[in-house]
């Protein structure tokens, strides 16, 4: 399905559930006082895994699962479990560096976390957004010209390094969104899921997680966002999907 069509679909399916948005929001503000809001990991943001000569520098960028929301530190969160799955995986330390904010958007994520980039260089950076731009109704074309245009400022700013994007989170499995809140999401989120696959299966160096597999309860800290464990099981995914889909 093309840009177009899936901009068309999205219309269409805001104009069949425009009766059902009443409840729907009704919906969301309970989920939002059941869940509550959990902080985001705590100590270092940046920090390094293995003891071998070789290093690999890792950033991430993104959302909640970038700031840690789930687990204690950013050791247990989706940066440290990826640096820890990557070293062993490549036979080299990795040092990593967390830049994340929670329920930041695409959009949010250009104005706010790229002006912070480091300037060291970066081997490999990870992309972790989508959640937020799901839960905010984002369009399909402005999920993907904003995406676009994140990938080409880190492409320009870390010529040499390979981009992972993380998967659209998929909200079927949000444990803690009821019905029909989570069908509606749900289907938003796997039309971004496959726009993002149309927009990087061309990009050079860029590599997306579809690869996306059901989850079982435990991976959940509050049935949205990862535990520890959650976090170990998609990061030890993505990094086994890199090493197979990358030179």
């Amino acid at each position: 399905m093309n840009i177009k069509k899936m901009q068309i679909l999205y219309i269409l399916s805001g104009i069949f559930i425009l009766p059902a948005v009443p409840f729907l929001f009704l919906q969301g503000r309970y989920v939002r006082r059941k869940v509550g809001k959990l902080p985001d990991a705590s100590g270092d943001a940046a920090g390094s895994v293995g003891s071998h000569a070789e290093i690999i520098n890792l950033l991430v960028i993104g959302e909640s699962t970038v700031a840690g929301v789930g687990a204690e530190t950013h050791a247990d969160a989706l940066t440290g479990q990826f640096a820890k799955h990557l070293s062993a995986k490549f036979g080299k330390t990795v040092s990593y560096f967390a830049l994340g904010e929670s329920g930041i958007t695409v959009r949010e994520t250009l104005r706010r976390l790229v002006p912070q980039l480091p300037q060291t260089s970066a081997d490999i950076i990870l992309v972790a957004l989508g959640a937020n731009d799901v839960f905010t109704l984002s369009s399909p074309q402005k999920w993907r010209r904003n995406l676009s245009e994140l990938l080409a400022i880190l492409r320009e700013k870390y010529p040499n390094s390979k981009i992972m994007v993380a998967n659209v989170p998929m909200v079927r499995d949000f444990i803690a969104l009821p019905n029909p809140l989570r069908y509606v999401l749900s289907r938003l989120a796997k039309l971004h899921h496959f726009n993002a696959i149309s927009l990087i299966k061309e990009m050079k160096n860029v590599v997306y997680f579809d690869d996306v597999k059901r989850v079982e309860r435990d991976f959940f800290s509050d049935g949205i966002h990862p535990s520890p464990k959650g976090y170990d099981q998609w990061a030890a995914a993505m990094v086994d999907f890199f090493a197979r889909n990358t030179d």
